[in-house]
């Protein structure tokens, strides 16, 4: 069975699959890069210059290009949140460690501290527990209000998700004692 850290090339098939898909969602964007960039409607752009016509095409796949390297950054960083190390990114992306290390920096969580977060004169705790989505906190607001402990909404994914809805908490519940 193929484990998505494994390296192995794909099977022709899925490859012939992944690129029909790939070409039929790209054609709707090369349409609208090529009437951007000629001022033609976007169904004359297979009528139009064959130069034209391979340069849209080609600017539409700068396009998901650059949008492949931002979802697999997120994808990096998610698996890092979640303790994925570098050695394991590298793996599944079929690169070193230290490959993994360079494409993606922030990726990997270093020692995960716990903080406290005081606003709104209130104070929550943020805590990494191990888990998927790992992230935690509890808090008590200015007003006296406890969050309450072991929901599922206060697990997340990165210590910035939880600090930042700790702080909803803390300002909904700011206010006299």
């Amino acid at each position: 069975m193929q484990t998505p850290e494994t390296s192995e090339v794909k099977p022709e098939s899925e490859r012939v699959e992944l690129a029909k898909a790939l070409l039929d969602a790209l054609d709707p964007l090369a349409a609208s890069v090529h009437a951007r960039a000629t001022g033609l409607p976007p169904d004359r752009m297979w009528a139009a210059d064959p130069v034209d016509v391979s340069l849209s095409v080609l600017g539409a796949w700068k396009v998901v290009d650059e949008e492949v390297k931002r979802l697999t950054a997120i994808a990096a960083r998610t698996a890092g949140s979640y303790g994925a190390s570098y050695e394991r990114l590298g793996a599944a992306w079929g690169i070193t460690r230290q490959g993994a290390r360079k494409k993606w920096p922030d990726a990997v969580v270093g020692k995960r501290e716990a903080s406290t977060l005081d606003l709104f004169g209130g104070r929550a705790e943020l805590n990494w527990e191990g888990t998927p989505g790992g992230w935690c906190w509890k808090g008590r607001g200015a007003d006296g209000t406890r969050s309450e402990a072991g929901e599922a909404e206060r697990s997340f994914a990165t210590k910035e998700e939880a600090a930042a809805h700790a702080g909803a908490f803390l300002k909904e519940h700011a206010g006299e004692r």
